[in-house]
């Protein structure tokens, strides 16, 4: 592979570049600013690499999503979410024996210390579950203080188990705080997203039994959300990382990362935007013509991905799963026939099929967590319990590297020149 050259004025530098798995080409740009004084522009980081990851493969213009080397499809139809996250943080899948040490390491693990309680209940009840959570996962360090240690890989390996196991109840008990229904406690002999279903959806009067399908597409969403290159939340991760910070507080960093509404909070967007469609009044025709208005400012939600340039190889198989369960549950919502006939639409009609606004992953994986009866605000939540097996595998990555740096981007200043200070008088 030959190197890049780079001339600036009568100067001129060789930079090495280093090719991926799959023919990806990266320019390394490390002795830049030292040998010509440069330093490049990259608005949201869109063209760099910070370094190199075996996590997670994407080709956005092709539509291949792999974790480890194994297509989404594959995962998402065959393996559990459990033995995702074990893939995702040590390389492979797990032999039987591996499984079934791995998932008694997470069950013993689910229960939380009974004084956490007090934590959700010093939140109002409208409090924005993202937010709660996000301050209960940094709270956990503050319970294990002897596994804090970024370069103790036993450390490391138990908290990133108490994550994943804890993860699910820290969400259930401040859902249940916020509706005002008692806490309901893990129960181990359940499987991790039965469990979960449990803790959320269960009362003490009534017995809860999850349904198998809604258990399925939990798994199945769970595993479709857990990694997703350098994105913003799992860049938020390294970064806090690269500093040495725990990993409890990297997570916590993540969590707030994928809270803002560009990234993790779309699939709410989407819900909130088939809402005010209904309660408008407007037939799908109408909304279609706003749509395509560039002087109107309505936008369809859930269309079309930043990555993926012909479709998102996630919602080819999240739309299946969709038509599975609201077949199953005979679910009988207006906001969900909404989306039915707008995705007909974006498929068919030729302004959409041109400028590729396809309906992506988060147009169903909210419809799908509606119909199972998550509350809207609890969208993201869930996309956050998903994609914590790609921010552990993201920081535990870093972490190992010998070669990780300390993340410090630059910035070409273009302020004012040096001045001098005026007396305030004379200002």
């Amino acid at each position: 592979m030959s190197d890049a050259v780079i001339r600036f004025g009568d100067e001129e530098l060789t930079l090495p570049v280093h090719v991926g798995t799959e023919g990806e080409k990266g320019v390394d740009i490390g002795k830049l600013r030292s040998s010509l004084g440069l330093v490049t522009v990259d608005r949201g980081f869109a063209n760099t690499a910070e370094g190199r990851s075996s996590v997670t493969y994407i080709n956005g213009e092709e539509g291949i999503l792999r974790y480890r080397g194994y297509p989404i499809d594959q995962l998402a139809e065959e393996t559990s979410f459990l033995e995702v996250c074990y893939l995702l943080q040590y390389g492979e899948l797990p032999s039987k024996t591996e499984l079934d040490d791995f998932e008694e390491s997470i069950t013993r693990h689910t229960l939380l210390r009974e004084d956490t309680k007090h934590l959700f209940e010093a939140f109002p009840h409208a409090a924005h579950p993202m937010q709660i959570l996000a301050s209960a996962t940094s709270a956990l360090a503050t319970y294990y203080p002897d596994k804090l240690d970024p370069l103790d890989a036993e450390a490391v390996d138990i908290s990133a188990r108490r994550l994943i196991a804890k993860t699910p109840t820290m969400i259930a008990w401040s859902y249940k705080y916020r509706v005002h229904q008692p806490y309901v406690y893990p129960d181990n002999s359940l499987d991790y997203g039965s469990n979960f279903l449990n803790m959320m959806f269960s009362v003490p009067a009534e017995k809860y039994v999850a349904d198998p399908v809604i258990v399925k597409a939990l798994n199945m969403l769970l595993i479709l959300h857990a990694d997703h290159g350098q994105n913003c939340s799992s860049s938020a991760v390294r970064l806090v990382g690269s500093g040495h910070a725990n990993i409890f507080s990297s997570i916590a960093a993540g969590i707030h990362a994928l809270s803002g509404p560009l990234h993790g909070g779309a699939n709410q967007a989407v819900l909130e935007m088939l809402d005010r469609i209904v309660a408008s009044g407007q037939d799908v025709d109408t909304v279609v013509k706003r749509a395509k208005d560039k002087d109107d400012p309505f936008r369809l939600m859930g269309f079309g991905h930043r990555v993926y340039k012909n479709f998102d190889p996630r919602a080819r198989i999240i739309k299946q799963a969709a038509a599975d369960v609201l077949d199953s549950l005979g679910v009988d919502d207006p906001l969900l026939e909404v989306a039915r006939q707008l995705e007909e639409v974006a498929l068919e009609d030729d302004y959409f099929v041109e400028r590729k606004l396809y309906p992506n992953v988060d147009f169903y994986s909210g419809i799908i967590y509606r119909a199972m009866g998550f509350p809207t605000d609890m969208f993201t939540v869930l996309f956050a319990l998903g994609r914590l097996p790609g921010w552990l595998s993201q920081w535990r990555e870093l972490s190992a590297d010998p070669e990780a740096k300390i993340f410090r981007p630059r910035q070409l200043y273009v302020g004012p020149e040096e001045r001098d200070i005026v007396r305030v008088e004379d200002r």
